[in-house]
């Protein structure tokens, strides 16, 4: 049988893992009865871990929130992995955690084993990190909608559209997705009675959040899946269908397919179907496909590939610019 202390930590260790353990399934991990599961639950709280019970078929134990942060068991690979995210965090992506982060950094670093520091300072040394753009996440936010997917709460908030208008959400949260700078919460929308994705950073979630409401299945294809699918098409407020002069094999093997969604209509031809949120921005990356392709719909897109067919025509037949003084460009 384990050392009382060392029971103890696996106990602590176990609590930590999730929010709720019947006292019988600490029991069956930790090899020992339920009675001396009660009985190391006090010797924790003894010694400041604030460690809540409840009673009945089916009682158990959570670990709680107390007035001072208690000490917590990380493995090797989960301290690295902390050490990581705490640098990542503190180069920005979620605003207000910066200065934190670098705290919290130094403080763990200091605690490292020596062979854990070489392999977290490597990754400092030899990665440069590059200065991110767009929208950033409040941490207070991230941390609130994290919390109501942990505990399958209902979540209300205000949310901003693509033309900026405002519109009250009602959802049951999910799965939270970080993709480059952004964060995106994947919901059941109660108002729509479907799955929806939403950027965190046009969030404004309501205090308190809801009842708590039993966890769906994922969305078919899973979280990831559902939402590269959205972003593809759904989330953008300019659909265009465009034909591709290639068979949709060929077009499902170049870059065609990281833009939309490719259908076959004969052996020598497919159609892209595709979104994006300015015509400009959807015109350039067509055009970066390199085959021939005419765009069915919209017509304003067709318009502006036009005019940027025409832009590049005039700039590639100007040659080299002159200087005022008479010789040619550098």
């Amino acid at each position: 049988m384990k050392s009382t202390s060392a029971r103890l930590l696996q106990l602590l260790s176990l609590l930590q893992t999730r929010k709720d353990w019947p006292g019988a399934d600490l029991a069956d991990r930790l090899g020992v009865s339920p009675r001396t599961v009660r009985r190391d639950v006090e010797r924790l709280r003894d010694l400041g871990y604030p460690i809540e019970a409840t009673m009945g078929t089916g009682g158990g134990y959570q670990l709680g929130a107390g007035a001072a942060l208690p000490p917590l068991l990380l493995d090797d690979d989960e301290a690295v992995a902390v050490a990581v995210g705490l640098r990542t965090a503190a180069q920005g992506g979620v605003s207000g955690i910066e200065e934190t982060s670098v705290r919290a950094l130094a403080k763990l670093l200091q605690v490292l084993p020596s062979r854990l520091r070489r392999r977290v300072d490597a990754l400092g040394t030899f990665t440069v990190p590059m200065p991110g753009e767009g929208p950033t996440v409040d941490s207070r936010t991230l941390t609130l909608v994290a919390a109501a997917c942990r505990d399958s709460e209902v979540l209300r908030f205000d949310y901003e559209r693509h033309d900026g208008t405002t519109a009250r959400r009602t959802a049951e949260p999910h799965r939270l997705v970080s993709r480059g700078r952004r964060w995106y919460l994947v919901a059941w929308d109660t108002g729509r009675d479907d799955w929806r994705t939403f950027r965190v950073d046009r969030m404004r979630p309501l205090t308190p959040t809801g009842p708590r409401v039993p966890p769906r299945e994922a969305p078919e294809g899973g979280v990831a899946g559902y939402l590269a699918d959205r972003m593809s098409l759904h989330m953008w407020p300019i659909k265009a269908r465009v034909r591709l002069g290639v068979s949709a094999e060929t077009a499902m093997e170049g870059p065609a397919a990281r833009h939309g969604v490719v259908e076959a209509v004969d052996e020598h031809s497919c159609v892209l179907l595709c979104a994006g949120e300015d015509l400009v921005g959807m015109a350039c990356y067509l055009a970066m496909l390199d085959v021939d392709m005419w765009v069915e719909e919209p017509v304003e897109l067709r318009e502006e590939m036009v005019r940027l067919g025409d832009r590049l025509t005039r700039t590639g037949a100007r040659g080299r610019p002159v200087r005022e003084g008479g010789g040619p460009g550098a």
